[in-house]
């Protein structure tokens, strides 16, 4: 009986949170933001690569559907040495967007790059004119 209370008990504070969180905003689409580092004088290079390999994916994926959009921001000011300079952020248009993202991914990667030996490629160049400092999933919401 006790285990009964106390379970009942946590799936009323569960509750308890959504429902004060939901009377202060509403969801909107979820972020993939990746902050980048980019080594010393790597940056026509990187900028290169985004433009060449990743672009052409981003769009593939935005045209079938999977994704809603894709930003790619420089950062114009600095705050340490060891600072972010790019922030390439990918628009869902929920969590459930993402179910089974992987297999789709590989398909417009096979498609656009011409398969997973040529993204190999493509991943081994970047890890040397740059580094990913964090990659972080959003929530975007409206406030009430």
């Amino acid at each position: 009986m006790t285990k009964h209370l106390r379970w009942a008990a946590s799936l009323l504070v569960v509750f308890a949170v959504q429902a004060i969180a939901q009377e202060h905003y509403t969801e909107g689409p979820v972020w993939r933001v990746t902050l980048v580092r980019v080594k010393p004088a790597q940056m026509d290079a990187y900028l290169s690569s985004l433009r060449q390999n990743t672009k052409p994916l981003l769009d593939e994926q935005k045209r079938q559907g999977m994704i809603m959009d894709y930003k790619v921001m420089l950062k114009e000011t600095q705050s340490r040495p060891d600072d972010w300079d790019i922030a390439v952020a990918v628009q869902y248009k929920n969590h459930a967007a993402m179910d089974g993202l992987t297999a789709k991914g590989e398909a417009i990667r096979d498609k656009v790059l011409g398969g997973k030996q040529r993204d190999q490629q493509v991943a081994q160049q970047r890890t040397e004119i740059r580094e990913i400092v964090s990659s972080e999933l959003l929530q975007e919401v409206t406030l009430k």
